[in-house]
């Protein structure tokens, strides 16, 4: 940084509207921040697939320009107007249109809301909680809902889709640490070594997700994190034993559902969407649990650790899908 109160920021640009989308490095004053109790300098941050879209000006995420995006991030509070936080606090930061709406995690500092701001759980780290980020959480939040509706190990396998991903990574290392058998469904052919180190025990190819004319097939999955939607999620529908627990949050492969309800009438299929923009309440239940009993085992190894100065060559990887895993930007 020039001074305490310059910083880096890699702020999303438009020149016109309907013109092309164009990222670079920036320096500000932290008097051009947007409004927020909470001055944080960012120690970690992560590029998630969102990020890599918006950067592209794709999906129209991001509507209001100029935007620093970087949807999760962790850091210390530099300085504080509210009570709840003081210099020096390690917090962690994801949703609330951050990186979206409002400047997010690709600067050396961010200003949000206190309300906005989660006291980092003892236990983590900042890089194990920016590792972890908004897919970590959205992984582990999966699995707390699947839980609470009965998912015990022990059973039939539970079955993780568009596995190489960032939620889909921590689901598996968590749900094989929870001793489930875990099936990871990936359209990836050099991922098999990677999904097994995290515990993945069968490796299925995305060619299994094909439609069967049937409006059932063999009961074989007790439970699912899909990230992919679409036809994989009808399939996955179709293959749940009776009183599976099903998650959905995402929609690589698609939006539309074509379906039947009978797996959710004749086999008591629970579908449960994932929204990750969760109350606070929800979110320190689920980062606890994060630090604890959901701790997943291989952290280290779903991180890929970025420089700051590689962001866009990073986000045009993933935009690819030339990535696995967590993509890590460590900005100090």
């Amino acid at each position: 940084m020039a001074s305490p109160e310059r910083f880096r920021a890699f702020r999303l640009h438009q020149d016109a509207p309907g013109a092309p989308v164009a990222g670079r490095f920036v320096t500000q004053a932290h008097d051009e921040l947007p409004p927020g109790e909470l001055l944080v300098r960012v120690a970690y941050t992560s590029i998630n697939y969102k990020d890599a879209l918006a950067a592209a000006g794709l999906n129209q995420i991001v509507r209001q320009y100029p935007r620093t995006g970087g949807i999760d991030f962790s850091g210390r509070v530099e300085h504080s107007s509210d009570p709840r936080f003081a210099p020096g606090d390690a917090v962690v930061v994801h949703g609330f249109g951050v990186g979206v709406d409002h400047d997010g995690g690709h600067a050396e500092f961010a200003r949000v809301r206190a309300d906005w701001a989660l006291a980092l759980p003892e236990g983590l780290t900042l890089l194990e909680a920016a590792t972890l980020g908004a897919a970590g959480y959205t992984a582990a939040l999966c699995v707390h809902w699947m839980e609470h509706n009965g998912l015990a190990p022990g059973g039939l396998p539970v079955v993780v889709t568009g596995a190489t991903g960032g939620v889909a990574s921590v689901a598996i290392d968590i749900l094989a640490g929870r001793g489930h058998e875990v099936v990871a469904v990936s359209g990836k052919g050099d991922a098999d070594g990677y999904l097994r180190a995290l515990g993945a025990a069968t490796v299925l190819d995305t060619s299994v997700a094909v439609p069967s004319g049937r409006p059932l097939d063999k009961g074989q999955w007790a439970g699912a994190v899909d990230s992919v939607g679409g036809e994989m999620l009808a399939w996955l529908l179709r293959s749940a034993a009776p009183d599976a627990v099903l998650t959905s949050l995402g929609n690589a492969g698609g939006a539309e559902l074509h379906t039947t309800v009978l797996p959710l009438i004749l086999r008591g299929v629970r579908l449960i969407g994932i929204n990750a923009n969760s109350p606070m309440a929800l979110r320190r239940t689920v980062w606890a649990r994060l630090a604890g009993d959901l701790r997943p085992r291989h952290l280290a190894r779903i991180a890929r650790m970025t420089a700051f100065d590689q962001l866009p060559e990073a986000m045009a990887r993933m935009r690819e899908r030339a990535t696995r895993g967590r993509l890590v930007v460590a900005m100090a």
